[in-house]
């Protein structure tokens, strides 16, 4: 299934002539997914990381361990290492990363439905946080993984655009 923006966030890259990477936690691989559902995603898609466990965070995508001690996986300052972690291991212009809560149980003291898209684009990295409806927590683990997604696709439109001129 594509995911409405996945073909947009491909386009964008396309003319910027931007490589891209993912790394997914609560995601497991949704978002690279759609992307690779788009055809022609193979020229500006490196690959992806899926960091689910916590000690993977540091070991796939480089994390440091004092990072994930102190502030924890489910946060904006794991959200950007991860990102900056997947675009310098997979050689991308750019990158995206999630980290959250896809519930039904909280993590870390963090409620379902907590999600940060992290983002880095060799100049500059990032976090935002991520608003999941209520609905879409309150109807389960898929629907705040699409959530997830979806927005890490849109931060990847704004990447795209932003090299392009268009931001």
């Amino acid at each position: 299934m594509i995911l409405p923006d996945a073909a947009a966030a491909v386009a964008a890259l396309r003319a910027a002539g931007r490589t891209a990477a993912t790394c997914e936690s609560l995601t497991g691989g949704l978002l690279g997914a759609a992307i690779t559902a788009v055809p022609g995603a193979s020229v500006v898609y490196r690959g992806g990381l899926i960091t689910y466990a916590t000690d993977s965070k540091e070991t796939l995508a480089g994390v440091p361990a004092r990072v994930l001690a102190r502030y924890g996986a489910v946060s904006p300052e794991t959200a950007e290492l991860l990102a900056d972690g997947a675009r310098r291991r997979l050689g991308a212009d750019v990158a995206v990363a999630l980290t959250g809560v896809a519930g039904p149980d909280p993590q870390e003291g963090h409620p379902a439905g907590t999600v940060w898209v992290g983002w880095a684009d060799g100049r500059d990295r990032g976090a935002d946080r991520v608003t999941v409806a209520a609905a879409a927590v309150a109807a389960g683990r898929s629907e705040v993984r699409y959530a997830a997604a979806t927005a890490a696709l849109a931060r990847l439109v704004d990447l795209g655009a932003a090299a392009s001129g268009g931001e």
